[in-house]
């Protein structure tokens, strides 16, 4: 069953172009120059109920503009959206009670009182029985170590803290679905992986339906099988994880710290992308070569001091791939 389903929507957004001063303004007043600007442009997908799939795409993509309207919170300019089989926005209210929304720069909790009245809140708001609601604090006390944070002051929580309380109010009704907006922005590794089996849980007892939006490929691989991107407002890719992966982002980075000067690296799938002093960054299909053995192989071309892999920032890869003539990305496809 298809808890979202999306058929040709686009939203066009009216900008009046300010001028500066105050001769700019008083012209702006009486000749305004009115641009349109099509943030989201024909978009069609479905979501069946309990995939947890990724939303993703470079800033100004579209993203936030089609979580909105999937929210009822944005009408679309053209097309038809329904959710959990309510037509949007026409019936976002009764939505209101299906749906969890967490936004990472952004919170729902009440800044000037404890943690736990917040929820208590939240309680009486979605109308949770007693026994639902003991029964979920223990679930979120399990995961989310939330016991050790509920009586504190939702202005003294760290950003850790934070996002895990928000989390708790956002599955606290026990939605049928969740939008997740960079839930783990700015979390050190610890909280990204709590948070990260907090939804897979979440998702497995109660088949929450999980829409996740974030430029961390961490976050994709844990938790996403499935992958839809965007940009310039249209979607240009739509498929399993796996898939995905293998064509936009089949190379991992490589930084080393050096005291040596930069070798000739003649290694297959491996190419030098900058030197600086004693930095220098190496990009490698992580397909064809074992992290362990490239290292190995590079300690024999050189003295490493100090060496990281990381994920390539997805934002640079979508970027690079779909911002390249449509020829250079047919050949970097067949490549």
């Amino acid at each position: 069953m298809s808890i979202i389903e999306t058929r040709r929507i686009s939203k066009t957004f009216k900008v009046n172009q300010k001028k500066k001063g105050l001769a700019g303004a008083v012209k702006g007043m009486l000749f305004p120059d009115i641009r349109y600007i099509e943030a989201v442009k024909d978009v069609s997908f479905r979501v069946e109920q309990g995939e947890i799939i990724g939303y993703i795409g470079p800033n100004g993509s579209g993203k936030s503009t089609t979580i909105k309207m999937l929210c009822g919170i944005l009408h679309p300019s053209a097309g038809s959206v329904a959710v959990n089989g309510l037509e949007l926005p026409r019936k976002r209210r009764e939505l209101a009670k299906d749906i969890g929304v967490v936004f990472g720069q952004r919170s729902q909790l009440y800044w000037d009182i404890r943690l736990g009245e917040t929820f208590e809140l939240l309680k009486r708001m979605y109308d949770i029985s007693d026994a639902d609601y003991t029964e979920r604090m223990g679930i979120f006390a399990e995961l989310l170590d939330i016991d050790e944070i509920v009586d504190q002051p939702v202005r003294q929580l760290s950003l850790g803290q934070s996002m895990r309380g928000n989390l708790v109010g956002a599955f606290l009704h026990a939605p049928k679905l969740l939008f997740l907006d960079e839930p783990t922005i700015g979390l050190d590794i610890v909280g990204k992986k709590k948070i990260q089996t907090f939804i897979r849980e979440m998702n497995r007892a109660y088949r929450t339906t999980v829409v996740l939006t974030t430029h961390d490929l961490s976050d994709i691989e844990k938790l996403c099988e499935r992958i839809i991107v965007i940009n310039h407002g249209r979607i240009v890719e739509d498929d399993r994880l796996a898939n995905i992966t293998r064509k936009l982002a089949p190379y991992k980075l490589v930084y080393v710290l050096t005291d040596d000067a930069v070798p000739a690296i003649d290694i297959p799938g491996c190419r030098l992308r900058s030197a600086d002093d004693s930095r220098i960054c190496l990009e490698f299909d992580h397909h064809r070569h074992d992290s362990v053995e490239l290292i190995a192989r590079l300690s024999r071309l050189m003295r490493i001091n100090d060496f990281s892999i990381v994920d390539p920032d997805i934002e640079e890869v979508i970027e690079t791939y779909y911002g390249a003539p449509p020829a250079d990305r047919e050949g970097d496809a067949r490549a």
